[in-house]
């Protein structure tokens, strides 16, 4: 049995559906009142429970194999905060699976992540990375680059589709290994299919480091129109943009983090999703046509 926590968002139901594809057990930690009825239909198996409950973990965790996290404070709000998720939260879940036997735990985590970080989040996420090196279990840690998924959608993408101006903070020319979602679902397969591969900390990021430049063009070729773009310097507040997610872009403004993944990609047997291929999908599914291209009758 794989216990899937954060099933409820985007990766982690995506991982969760992988998995159940694969044919493979899967129970999803979910809390009161969360939409879960997709991975129910299935085959999942639901639990409530709360990260911030370690009562409620050592249920979810009784008779597991393999704990798969990918659950954040990112996305949440009120009492679900760095501290009492990310970091109090991810400690309960380790401890609640070593006492429960569990064999391997597999943690999502993030590129850059560090005890010694400056960044809370990033912090929080280190800190857990080091619990699990100390468990009795054996693990993975898996830390994507930024997200094809996430940004690029907020940044470009809806703007673009709707016909506005592309708000871009700095010149847009630094260049990032994004990675698409489906692909570390791909990479968290891999891992549980070979047990034999763990112990390691899997870096992962596309096909091709990419800049702002590069996606807005390649919205630009999918739709067949060009896009207006405007700047606005590092540290000067965005119109309409919360402060911070311009912050985090003139964060960006300031390193690359190119990655070369030719030969994990070849080990672990995952083809990466270039940033043209992510975007014909993301502009068709937005259309209301499916991944194939057939639009919707």
């Amino acid at each position: 049995m794989i216990l899937v926590a954060g099933a409820t968002g985007q990766l982690g139901g995506l991982l969760a559906q992988t998995l159940l594809t694969k044919g493979f057990p899967v129970r999803v930690l979910v809390r009161k009142g969360s939409a879960h009825d997709a991975l129910v239909m299935a085959s999942a198996e639901a639990v409530t429970g709360d990260l911030k409950d370690p009562g409620s973990l050592a249920a979810a965790c009784d008779g597991v194999d393999t704990v798969v996290t990918t659950a954040n404070s990112s996305a949440r709000g009120g009492a679900d905060t760095v501290d009492s998720v990310d970091r109090l939260g991810n400690r309960n879940l380790i401890e609640a699976a070593s006492s429960a036997g569990v064999g391997r735990f597999i943690f999502v985590s993030n590129l850059g992540a560090s005890p010694a970080s400056p960044n809370p989040f990033m912090a929080a996420k280190g800190e857990t990375e080091q619990l699990l090196r100390g468990s009795t279990m054996s693990w993975t840690i898996i830390q994507p680059n930024l997200f094809m998924d996430k940004l690029p959608v907020l940044v470009v993408g809806i703007p673009a589709l709707s016909g506005q101006p592309v708000t871009l903070v700095g010149e847009g020319r630094r260049e990032h290994s994004l990675v698409a979602m489906r692909d570390v679902a791909q990479y968290v397969l891999a891992a549980v299919e070979h047990p034999e591969r763990d112990g390691r900390v899997l870096v992962l990021g596309g096909q091709e480091a990419v800049s702002w430049r590069d996606v807005v063009e390649a919205f630009e070729q999918e739709l067949g129109r060009s896009i207006p773009v405007r700047t606005v310097p590092p540290g000067q507040p965005v119109p309409g943009m919360p402060d911070l997610l311009a912050g985090f872009l003139a964060l960006l403004e300031s390193y690359d983090s190119r990655l070369e993944m030719a030969d994990l990609a070849a080990q672990y047997g995952v083809v990466p999703t270039s940033l043209r291929s992510w975007v014909h999908r993301f502009v068709l599914e937005s259309s209301g046509a499916p991944a194939g291209g057939v639009p919707k009758v």
